[in-house]
């Protein structure tokens, strides 16, 4: 029996395409391609997510692990991030993303081809802001939050979007959680 698929998001009503929802690039619309697992974080979701940012990132470096859509790593970047670095595997979506970053004239959007959890075991960067949002249902958040203390700054924070209830690992704390759907998010700052 075949698994039933999600529909494909929408923005304004043409599929698999996603809205910037503030910033220097607010109400561009990205495409992306129809991937299994690729859920772009919903439009007011991100809206929550950066209300508790405080809406604006001057010169923050950010982390997209699975970057899928772009939608959180674009956002970022569309916000004042100084640095935005976005690791995807999947070959569509990278093509996409490229696109887009070209299509934005995001010079500050840094995109590489890398497994998520092989990238973080190599790489010594931190950041200001990680965004944690793998395939739906892939329980990978699991593995990456395990490691995510060291790759943060003093200070730093993890927005972790997950198909279960989000536990703050030891290192952390919980500072702001909520659920959309099947979707449950949260704001992790790290101790």
């Amino acid at each position: 029996m075949l698994a039933k698929r999600a529909p494909p998001q929408r923005a304004h009503g043409a599929p698999n395409r996603v809205r910037i929802i503030g910033g220097q690039y607010r109400r561009r619309l990205l495409d992306f391609p129809d991937s299994a697992g690729l859920r772009p974080t919903p439009d007011r979701v991100r809206e929550t997510l950066f209300n508790w940012l405080g809406q604006d990132l001057p010169g923050w470096t950010c982390l997209d692990l699975f970057a899928g859509s772009g939608a959180l790593g674009f956002e970022a970047a569309s916000r004042g991030a100084g640095r935005v670095v976005m690791i995807e595997r999947d070959r569509a979506a990278l093509d996409a993303l490229e696109k887009n970053r070209v299509v934005l004239g995001a010079k500050q959007v840094d995109i590489l081809r890398a497994d998520a959890l092989a990238w973080l075991a190599n790489s010594r960067e931190a950041f200001d802001l990680i965004f944690v949002d793998p395939p739906f249902d892939s329980d990978l958040a699991g593995p990456v939050l395990a490691d995510l203390a060291r790759h943060l700054k003093s200070g730093g924070q993890a927005y972790v979007e997950q198909g279960t209830a989000v536990i703050a690992p030891p290192g952390f704390i919980m500072h702001r959680s909520g659920r959309a759907g099947r979707s449950h998010f949260a704001l992790l700052i790290k101790e």
